[in-house]
């Protein structure tokens, strides 16, 4: 948004009525020559929301007319909420009002009532941006002509394909089909295929499904690459130039075993006051110009995607695993924070600068333990250069953590699943993935210097993107309170101090890992943005995040930012030009990291459903892991893997669902199925299309098969 077009939208909000467009051009005295652009603004902000084209030909601003401006979140159930663009309560979409309107879409919806609680109930009265323009689904032929199926439950709409592009395509394909026709009321999209998958049942298709599903390109367009061809190869003498000199200190990185992106580095010494610590960060900004191919493909991708078996980076390799990347012996550009901290840990000076440094060790978690444990000798010679330094890291992170616990930063212990693929790309296991010292050290200094990076901005007053988390709501907090009653646990609400409470009480407790859950549930999505909120979890005033710019776009516009900040050039026309774009930075990059989470979510979803599928038949202990209305989640002892007992194959009795309980109850019985209880259950069937795992309770005789419940299509 220019500026001619906010003073557009401050005017009107403050004028609390519509325009018609010869009032408007009045009001900002357009010449008769430039009223064709000024025509377009106002197009513009129509097309993007901010204002919406009424009867008589008159603009408005849609919040003073009882309209929200929104992306539209379907459910495979055939309902949908809008969550306004400008915050607050999502909106209600039923059915019979979606108008056509798809999962994903930019719409403008009619607020028609208000129901318990305050919920919001709407119509969508307009589409601004289509979200998809091709589908990805299984085909299937009809009469004389074909449907394809999204594997997206949330897309609601078959996609009706004519005869002669149907007669070509075999049935049960999983195809790509793009939009020809938009569905309205009454009517249904139509479509044209474009490429042919393959096999649903191929497990190399289904991760091809997800990549497209979500938008994830797995190639980068010819314009990126031909500008990634004048990529150096190695630092010259010249790109040092002005560059604090760290190729003298002990900078090494720790990382996972199969990383090949190196984004940060850690050195460490002792003085007299406490501790000095550089974190040098990959100067990608260096190598990734604004206005070039390169970073709009970046920006547009907002985030490398990380599958079990692949890497979908935000940056092509040359970059991400070469010239960015700081691997051992190799001289690299950075950006260095440089922090002191006193004998307990408290920061007390901080610095930024450009640098250069040249690794001396690619350190990986594992060998960092062992070196200060001591449990393996050949390792801990291997590394005895900087033994020292590890132990002087490990003495310093435990300081600071001692300090983030102090101020009440949420730590959620909740173990993750590692998927160990095979060579044949097949599913070999799924194991805990360890957390050790290692971990907790690069964790503890990549947050000291993120936070102080936003420190400085906030103190300076400067337009920036911060990394922000809010406050739970007060439902969600009440709603905990009565879960976590039922173990007998009760707190008074009062920030996160309270809560991190909760969580070391419940510490070697069964329900340990449910509480967290739970709680983590109740807590809101962290974003970006670009208004300082502060961050509830790690309770912290000032956070952002600069640490991955390899991998994070944010962190890009942060390094940026800083890079201005540091050399003088945070003028009085870059501040007013970053104000202006920096919400829709953050915006846009928040999304694409919730497409991100959903689509690691999803293909790890699959790759259990493929390790489970030859294993139907077996039984295996568990803990109730969710409750619902039909049914309950098992999530397995052996193995990081939820399944689900359908209420209807309890054959015992009728079960009614007890949502403050978190809990199934029989009503002659009194049978209870509740959060946390261990049960033993049979695995029935895996679904890899839906990603689904069915299971029931071991030793229970057999329900009587029902009817499976079709997917709810609107045609």
């Amino acid at each position: 948004m220019d500026e001619t077009q906010s003073k557009i939208i401050s005017f009107m909000t403050e004028a609390g009525k519509p325009f018609s467009f010869k009032e408007l051009a009045r009001t900002f005295q357009v010449r008769r020559e430039d009223k064709g652009g000024f025509k377009g603004l106002l197009n513009e902000l129509v097309k993007d929301g901010s204002l919406i084209k009424i009867r008589g030909g008159r603009y408005g601003i849609p919040s003073k007319m009882n309209l929200v401006a929104g992306e539209l979140t379907a459910h495979p159930d055939g309902y949908g909420f809008v969550r306004p663009e400008e915050g607050g309560e999502d909106v209600f979409v039923n059915p019979r009002n979606l108008n056509g309107a798809m999962h994903g879409d930019a719409v403008i919806v009619r607020v028609e009532s208000v129901k318990a609680k305050g919920r919001r109930e709407g119509r969508i009265i307009r589409v601004l941006r289509r979200a998809h323009k091709t589908v990805v689904g299984k085909f299937e032929t009809g009469r004389g002509y074909g449907v394809v199926i999204p594997s997206d439950e949330r897309i609601l709409y078959q996609i009706i394909i004519p005869p002669g592009d149907a007669r070509r395509v075999k049935d049960g394909t999983i195809v790509e089909a793009e939009i020809t026709r938009w569905p309205a009321k009454h009517v249904a999209p139509a479509g044209k295929i474009i490429e042919t998958i393959g096999d649903p049942e191929d497990p190399d298709v289904e991760a091809e499904v997800i990549l497209k599903k979500f938008g994830l390109p797995a190639k980068f367009p010819p314009a990126v690459m031909h500008e990634v061809k004048s990529t150096p190869l190695a630092v010259s003498e010249k790109d040092t130039h002005g560059r604090v000199d760290l190729r003298g200190k002990k900078v090494f990185t720790i990382d996972g075993e199969t990383a090949k992106d190196f984004d940060d580095a850690v050195s460490i010494e002792k003085t007299a006051s406490g501790f000095r610590l550089w974190v040098s960060i990959a100067d990608v900004s260096h190598y990734v110009k604004e206005g070039t191919a390169l970073d709009a493909e970046a920006y547009a991708r907002g985030t490398s995607v990380y599958f079990p078996d692949r890497c979908i980076p935000m940056l092509p390799e040359a970059l991400s695993n070469g010239i960015c990347s700081l691997n051992p012996d190799e001289d690299r550009l950075t950006m260095t924070a440089e922090l002191d901290f006193d004998h307990d840990g408290r920061a007390k000076r901080k610095k930024f600068y450009k640098s250069v440094i040249r690794s001396v060790e690619r350190m990986t978690y594992t060998n960092v333990k062992k070196t200060l444990t001591g449990e393996d000798a050949a390792v801990s010679g291997r590394y005895s250069h900087i033994e020292a330094d590890l132990r002087l890291m490990e003495e310093l992170a435990g300081k600071l953590r001692d300090l983030r616990n102090l101020d009440g930063s949420i730590d959620f212990d909740l173990p993750e699943p590692q998927i160990i693929i095979d060579i044949e790309g097949k599913v070999e296991d799924i194991v805990r993935s360890e957390r050790n010292v290692a971990h907790r050290i690069i964790e503890e200094f990549m947050l000291a210097a993120n936070r102080a990076v936003a420190g400085e901005f906030a103190s300076s007053g400067l337009p920036f993107l911060y990394r922000i988390h809010g406050e739970p709501d007060a439902d969600s907090i009440e709603e905990f309170r009565e879960f976590i009653a039922g173990f007998g646990l009760h707190f008074k609400p009062g920030g996160p101090k309270s809560l991190q409470k909760v969580l070391k009480s419940v510490e070697g407790r069964p329900e340990e890992k449910l509480v967290n859950q739970v709680l983590l549930r109740s807590m809101k999505q962290a974003v970006y943005s670009d208004e300082n909120a502060g961050h509830f979890g790690l309770a912290f005033a000032d956070y952002t995040h600069f640490t991955s710019p390899i991998r994070r776009y944010p962190d890009l516009v942060v390094h940026r930012l800083l890079s201005l900040l540091v050399r003088g050039g945070y003028t009085a026309l870059v501040k007013e030009g970053m104000a202006a774009r920096l919400p829709e930075i953050a915006s846009h990059t928040s999304g694409r990291e919730r497409k991100a989470m959903e689509a690691e979510r999803e293909i790890a979803d699959l790759k259990k459903a493929q390790f489970m599928r030859d294993k139907v038949g077996s039984e295996f202990d568990g803990f109730i892991s969710g409750v619902t209305s039909f049914g309950f989640f098992v999530e397995l002892k052996d193995y990081f893997i939820e399944g689900l007992v359908h209420v209807s194959s309890l054959s015992d009795d009728y079960y009614v669902f007890d949502e403050k309980k978190h809990s199934l109850i029989g009503e002659s019985k009194k049978r209870v199925f509740r959060l946390a209880d261990r049960v033993r259950v049979r695995l029935k069937n895996v679904d890899l299309e839906r990603r689904r795992i069915d299971m029931s309770l071991a030793g229970e005789p057999k329900a009587a098969a029902t009817p499976r419940r079709k997917r709810r299509r609107r045609a």
